[in-house]
């Protein structure tokens, strides 16, 4: 099962853990309906998926569409993929795959990313599908005692040509 794989990777890094998560890191168990990877179930507002290695299929990381605004046709996304899946292109797979999802399959009108500044592996998968620094939010993530900048890319439905890249 996926849930204690993504839990002890990613919850239990606390370091780690507060470079993705919105709030302070807190103990929770791998069994907890509270842990973060727990299923649940299907919400109009989120939007979990286990990231797979093709080749290997084995579990690489987890992605979501979160904050889905029905009313605007908008939402977030987000991934965190295992140390040994970075850096081979899954990232940019996943945006895309992301992108097909929302735009195709939910009718969204725009996505949105927001990432610390120093997190250049997200910022390139998210240009790389098409998405385009909308701005920086100065010191505004307080991650593991010191306040980071993060970035904010957007991509509008408009934009999305489904091949991975905005249409020129």
């Amino acid at each position: 099962m996926d849930v204690p794989v993504l839990h002890a990777a990613f919850h239990d890094d606390v370091a780690g853990r507060t470079r993705t998560g919105s709030g302070p890191w807190q103990p929770i168990s791998a069994g907890s309906p509270h842990s973060p990877f727990a299923v649940t179930e299907p919400s109009e507002q989120m939007a979990p998926f286990s990231v797979v290695d093709l080749a290997s299929q084995t579990l690489a990381g987890t992605a979501l569409l979160w904050g889905v605004d029905t009313h605007n046709r908008s939402a977030h996304l987000g991934l965190s993929l295992l140390p040994a899946y970075r850096g081979r292109g899954l990232g940019s797979d996943t945006v895309h795959a992301l992108c097909e999802y929302g735009f195709a399959v939910r009718g969204l009108h725009r996505l949105q990313v927001e990432t610390l500044a120093d997190n250049a592996a997200m910022i390139a998968a998210a240009e790389s599908t098409g998405f385009t620094v909308e701005g920086t939010l100065r010191r505004t993530a307080w991650v593991y005692g010191a306040f980071m900048d993060v970035v904010v890319l957007g991509l509008l439905a408009e934009e999305w040509s489904g091949s991975g890249a905005a249409e020129g």
